[in-house]
């Protein structure tokens, strides 16, 4: 039997859907979990084991994502490097001022990510906001198009992924700021086990004050670029708050 005009649009509009990731997952399996992982593991695992396990988070996530979407996932990537230098510095036994360079590294390494996707055909804003989860981009694009506004949305995302990328510049700066006064170089006299608890002492040190210090003023920094893209969409769609985002 044939689809009616009605079954096909409805199988069109909730094939894309299913397909959005979810940004929570995204940054639990590839950033969070393996750094809690490296972080605590140590108290119950050896430091090789704790590594591993950590990498295996990022890595089947990012695996498991390119098989079903034949795209790579740029934060498992990113993860993973993340992983590998925190953990391979504290196995070789190194800390100080490398761990504070590392520390900037890695949000360094995301912004200039981010700032090279504003002059993509998909800013990460776009990837970031514009999902149905978030966003009602069905109306939301429908109208910008019937107002020939779609060079203006292209121009708002793109400023938008730019001042993202200065929030993550931010970051970095923030981070090794912290981590200077965290990584402090360890006592050589200690043995290999009290210099290995030393160390984690202080991962767990820069992880604590990273929230305040780190997370807090980049999440204030996020809303503002959200309130202004928001602010940005409802001018050139003409649409309401409530409109493009629904209850």
């Amino acid at each position: 039997m044939e689809n009616t005009p009605t079954q096909d649009s409805t199988q069109k509009s909730a094939s894309p859907a299913a397909k959005q990731e979810n940004p929570i997952w995204n940054l639990l399996f590839n950033i969070v979990i393996p750094v809690l992982i490296l972080n605590k593991g140590s108290n119950y695992l050896s430091p090789i084991i704790a590594l591993l396990l950590a990498l295996s988070f990022p890595l089947i996530y990012g695996l498991i994502d390119f098989l079903q979407k034949k795209k790579t996932n740029f934060l498992s990537i990113l993860g993973l490097i993340n992983i590998s230098v925190t953990g391979g510095l504290a196995l070789i036994g190194i800390e100080g001022h490398w761990f504070a360079v590392k520390e900037a590294a890695f949000p360094a390494l995301i912004g200039l990510f981010v700032f090279g996707s504003a002059f993509t055909k998909k800013p990460f804003v776009e990837t970031l906001f514009l999902n149905p989860q978030i966003i009602n981009t069905e109306l939301l694009k429908s109208k910008i198009s019937e107002l020939n506004n779609d060079g203006k949305l292209k121009a708002l995302l793109k400023n938008a992924t730019l001042l993202l990328s200065i929030s993550f510049a931010l970051s970095a700066a923030l981070n090794f700021a912290l981590a200077i006064h965290v990584f402090l170089p360890i006592d050589s006299a200690l043995n290999e086990a009290q210099h290995t608890d030393a160390l984690n002492q202080q991962i767990a040190e820069m992880t604590k004050w990273s929230f305040l210090v780190i997370l807090i003023p980049s999440l204030i920094f996020l809303s503002g670029i959200f309130y202004y893209l928001l602010n940005g969409l409802k001018k050139i769609s003409g649409l309401t708050t409530e409109e493009i985002i629904p209850q």
